[in-house]
């Protein structure tokens, strides 16, 4: 046997031999851990009542100061969608370029189109089997009138029937989406007299009137 192999033996048999020493200068003096009565705790449930704390309350409130782990810190205006007033956010407070807009609308026809439909009017195949609530047209009153940060608290918590998207998209893509949101709103209702002379033979074409 080698000289490294030998001494790593010698190590392992020292430390085997430690470790029984220990052991047996313990036995006696720690007690016997009892593992049933780990099968028999106290079980409460939630809201109940509990004599272990002053307040009689079972759960615990957090520290004063802590927050959840994954919230996204920053500006209550980009984060939240409202401004340190109470107030909503009035404008978009990101960027919006053609990119960002490609991705809202992307990101629209996953997650939002399915119930309000592709153009956002509330019209779909969910909306048919929504007995109880249809969900709103989003490209009509009040939603037409709603500031965008409104829009960006409705996407991250929900509101009535409709989930909380929070998990599923970041902030990003949040105001991605309710950037494209106000890009289909005006796409809806903008005249014909405001468009360019290039903007509006395009749009003649497509709505099958040929040039002006």
């Amino acid at each position: 046997m080698r000289a490294p192999a030998r001494r790593l033996v010698g190590a392992a048999a020292l430390a085997a031999c430690v470790v029984g020493m220990l052991a047996a200068g313990c036995e006696g003096v720690l007690p016997e851990p009892d593992f049933e009565r780990m099968q028999h705790q106290r079980g409460y449930r939630p809201f109940g009542r509990s004599v272990q704390f002053e307040d009689g309350r079972v759960m615990r409130p957090p520290p004063l100061g802590t927050i959840p782990r994954g919230e996204v810190l920053g500006q209550p205006a980009l984060t939240r969608g409202v401004q340190a007033s109470g107030a909503y956010t009035p404008e978009i407070p990101t960027p919006v370029t053609r990119a960002v807009l490609e991705r809202g609308r992307e990101r629209f026809d996953i997650y939002c189109s399915a119930c309000h439909g592709v153009p956002g009017d509330g019209d779909s195949m969910v909306a048919t089997n929504m007995t109880l609530r249809r969900p709103p047209s989003l490209i009509e009153e009040p939603v037409l009138s709603f500031p965008p940060g409104r829009v960006f608290e409705v996407v991250s918590v929900g509101y009535g029937l409709m989930p909380a998207y929070d998990v599923h998209l970041s902030v990003s893509d949040r105001w991605a989406v309710v950037a494209y949101l106000r890009a289909l709103q005006r796409s809806q209702r903008v005249r014909l007299s405001e468009l360019s002379p290039d903007q509006r033979t395009r749009a003649l074409q497509a709505l099958g009137g040929g040039a002006p």
